[in-house]
């Protein structure tokens, strides 16, 4: 059944046309994720589809007794009302509004009071998983995260038959963002959302979304299927383009030996070259280009030792010590309120530790990316906001101006001297990217980077960040991004400490994951005590056991195994380029693909192996003893 359809859909702001004679339609129990660059009209497309705004042209049909829940970008609460009251607010339609007493509802919705306090039960329940526990506490005093998980629980809680989420996973640890990935892919209701969390596209969606150029294309996949379906799309058509040129080169060239103007055939073989010759060419997506150089480096870095940081009776951080090494890829997890922001505006002088020191080098220039931009004037104009940082910047290709920096980061000139208030949230985050990069740091500071920013920017940040010269410290809930663009992990525990794990969010997980599954089968046995105690009461004289550990060379196999798979895949990456270039010397492809085949070979051993590494280390970290 086709729930609601957009059909001949145009919108315009001023001179900026998003939508051009365009069309969606969503049936039941299709889960849609809608992607694109920032800028392109995915909020503008909700908001239409929620009832928010209006179209220029085109017709919105919602069929018959079809309940939507919508989830703005920014969602605003009457900052004196309380949290609880906020998300019952949202749920009921027949709140009393602002005469009324915090808490009084209209009943005329409801069967009896204990439909109220069942809905107030389950609030509260949500809200303890998205981690607002102070149910009384007013809005005015939350955060923006914070409110806006207060608006996703108002929605969540709302018996919808269509939910229009835009930017859910932003302020969400791991462990909120799974439990909102179960409850969306077990909601029997149809699903449209906008968000830049590609694990999350992957789990939810079976369709997703491209809003390009004014025109939205459907692909009947998620984010993988879109990938490769949006690659034979583009494939395709500059397939056609390759043709065209051919034939309208041939078309030029007898054209230009002179037609005969008189006969109809020619007549028609000239309209045919005037057909070509105006046909538009497929467009390019503008990309984001990043290639500012760093500066120079010295010997000492960032060095942090002793590190204590707490408010009133809360400990966030306890005894922390760490020297970053240059190149480092560092990411830091954890709940939210746990104290990673704190740690990076300690990192950046912003905020004091109450002990411990932080030693920044001489030649350390740190760029930060805050989680919060609040230092964007909306009526300064985009390129003033550069240019309060420099003129000019150094780059790979040489000096260039701001305004060029600017092009490089898909500002054209009518929008390099529009007003920063016109640019969508995600447009003023690539801005704010912008000026962080252009002070060419050496030290560079990302927190959540992932929010608000399209995916075609992450990925061209992603591939920045693999040539940066320097230090990378991430704070980010994206395990994706995490995945791709860090070496180690410190995740936030109990009491304030900060654990180590070596590798990307995944092999933090897994990591975890076995230290669980021990612990739990620790627990289910009998603890040291217990076991001493019974052995005396049965006066059993037993040998003492021995601590499980690695061997020496188990050790030095341990330390350098991750080193080894990295070559091993470099390698691979080489002879798959080589292969491509040998496409036609039949003796030297047969002999690369043999190597590649060695080399996968190898790399699966070695993966093998390190598998069972990870095991016995999170054993030996758990206090197992060796069997006899």
């Amino acid at each position: 059944m086709n729930l609601l359809s957009i059909e001949h859909l145009t919108k315009a702001y001023s001179e900026r046309k998003l939508f051009d004679d365009t069309e969606f339609y969503l049936q039941e129990d299709e889960k849609v994720g809608i992607i694109g660059i920032n800028g392109t009209g995915k909020s503008t497309l909700l908001k239409i589809m929620a009832g928010q705004e209006e179209t220029d042209e085109g017709a919105v049909t919602v069929a018959n007794h079809v309940v939507i829940g919508y989830l703005p970008q920014h969602p605003v609460f009457d900052p004196e009302m309380a949290a609880l009251d906020c998300v019952l607010a949202g749920h009921n339609q027949s709140y009393l509004g602002k005469g009324a007493r915090s808490g009084e509802y209209d009943y005329q919705s409801m069967q009896d009071a204990d439909d109220l306090t069942d809905l107030k039960t389950r609030a509260k329940t949500m809200m303890t998983k998205l981690g607002i526990t102070n149910f009384e506490q007013k809005a005015g005093e939350l955060s923006g995260g914070q409110r806006k998980r207060l608006a996703l629980v108002a929605v969540l809680l709302k018996e919808a038959d269509i939910l229009i989420l835009d930017e859910p996973t932003n302020h969400l640890d791991n462990e909120m963002a799974d439990w909102l990935e179960e409850q969306l892919k077990n909601r029997r209701c149809a699903l449209v959302m906008v968000t830049h969390d590609r694990y999350f596209l992957d789990s939810v969606c079976n369709r997703i979304v491209e809003v390009d150029k004014g025109k939205i294309y459907s692909y009947q996949e998620n984010y993988s299927g879109y990938l490769e379906l949006k690659a034979q799309r583009e494939e395709m058509a500059q397939a056609s383009e390759r043709k065209r040129q051919s034939i309208l080169r041939t078309e030029l060239a007898w054209v230009q030996r002179g037609a005969r103007a008189r006969s109809t055939k020619q007549k028609a073989r000239l309209e045919r070259y005037e057909e070509l010759k105006n046909r538009q060419a497929p467009v390019n997506d503008g990309r984001v280009e990043l290639g500012s150089v760093s500066s120079r480096l010295g010997r000492t870095t960032v060095e942090i030792s002793g590190l204590y940081k707490g408010y009133g009776e809360r400990q966030l951080i306890c005894g922390f010590d760490y020297i970053f090494l240059k190149n480092d890829r560092v990411g830091f997890i954890g709940a939210n309120g746990c104290g990673k922001t704190t740690l990076m505006k300690m990192l950046t002088g912003q905020e004091m530790p109450d002990s411990g020191e932080i030693v920044v080098g001489q030649t350390v220039k740190i760029g930060y990316y805050a989680q919060e931009v609040t230092h964007m004037d909306p009526k300064q104009r985009v390129i003033d906001y550069i240019r309060d940082v420099a003129e000019v910047v150094q780059t790979e290709d040489g000096r260039i101006s701001a305004s060029q920096l600017l092009e490089r980061f898909l500002f054209d000139g009518s929008a390099q001297y529009s007003p920063i208030g016109k640019l969508s949230g995600g447009e003023k985050r690539r801005l704010n990217l912008c000026r962080v990069l252009m002070g060419a740091p050496n030290v560079l500071i990302l927190d959540e980077p992932t929010n608000d920013l399209d995916i075609t920017t992450l990925t061209i940040l992603e591939d920045y960040l693999d040539h940066f010269d320097g230090i990378v410290i991430v704070v980010s809930h994206d395990r994706y991004f995490l995945d791709r663009c860090v070496q180690r992990i410190f995740a936030f525990e109990e009491g304030g400490v900060l654990k180590q794990y070596e590798g990307g969010y995944s092999d933090y997980a897994l990591r975890k994951s076995v230290e669980t599954s021990f612990g739990a089968a620790g627990a289910g046995g009998l603890n040291g005590a217990d076991a001493a105690g019974d052995a005396d009461k049965k006066n059993v004289r037993r040998k003492s056991p021995r601590k499980l550990k690695f061997t020496y060379m188990e050790q030095k196999e341990y330390d350098t195994i991750e080193a080894d798979i990295a070559k091993l895949e470099e390698k691979i990456e080489t002879l798959e380029s080589d292969i491509e270039k040998a496409a036609t010397d039949f003796v030297k492809l047969n002999k690369l693909m043999k190597e590649k085949e060695e080399t996968e070979q190898k790399l699966e051993e070695k993966m093998d192996r390190w598998m069972f590494l990870e095991d016995k280390a999170a054993r030996i970290e758990a206090g197992e003893f060796e069997e006899e």
